[in-house]
């Protein structure tokens, strides 16, 4: 039988979510692979997976408000089937959901989720990827400055300099 092929930035993804514990490099390299196809079919179940990266930083970074918020869109917007189709274990990663929403909201602490990879050769592929960039899988986050509050610590020159073009561009 064939191995399932999927995008590398999927694979990518995979690595950072289980190897770095960077949640917000997760969301950017997603992100930016769903923005760049629109019309992708697995466009649902790769924004459910941004957003439980992003309630992972959140509730990491003891945002509860914005991890409950990302983790219930996640759970709205994917289910069960879909998240089989990317080699995950699509019952458990929404029982995973459900458990992170009643943990935030009873005030427990942030503990890293470890989504259950279930194609052989994807979660082959992912563990061997870590261990060439010198990651440990599974390992739990580092609770350094630099990662939990990567947003606040990252070059957004880029980003201030087309918001200001596009503002610009809309006075005309």
């Amino acid at each position: 039988m064939q191995s399932k092929q999927f995008p590398a930035a999927y694979e990518s993804f995979l690595v950072e979510f289980h190897a770095t514990r960077d949640y917000f490099e997760c969301h950017e390299l997603l992100e930016e692979y769903w923005k760049a196809h629109p019309g992708d079919p697995l466009g649902p179940i790769w924004v459910g997976l941004i957003q439980i990266a992003v309630g992972s930083y959140h509730h990491r970074r003891h945002n509860d408000r914005g991890a409950l918020k990302m983790l219930r869109q996640a759970e709205q917007r994917l289910n069960a089937q879909q998240l089989n189709e990317v080699g995950l274990h699509g019952v458990r990663v929404m029982e995973m959901i459900a458990e992170r929403i009643d943990a935030i909201e009873g005030s427990m602490p942030f503990v890293d989720l470890n989504l259950p990879i279930v194609e052989p050769e994807l979660y082959a592929r992912c563990v061997m990827a870590a261990e060439r960039e010198g990651y440990v899988w599974g390992a739990p986050s580092r609770m350094d400055e630099a990662l939990i509050n990567r947003h606040t610590l990252r070059d957004r020159s880029d980003v201030i300099a087309a918001r200001a073009a596009a503002a610009k561009e809309k006075k005309r």
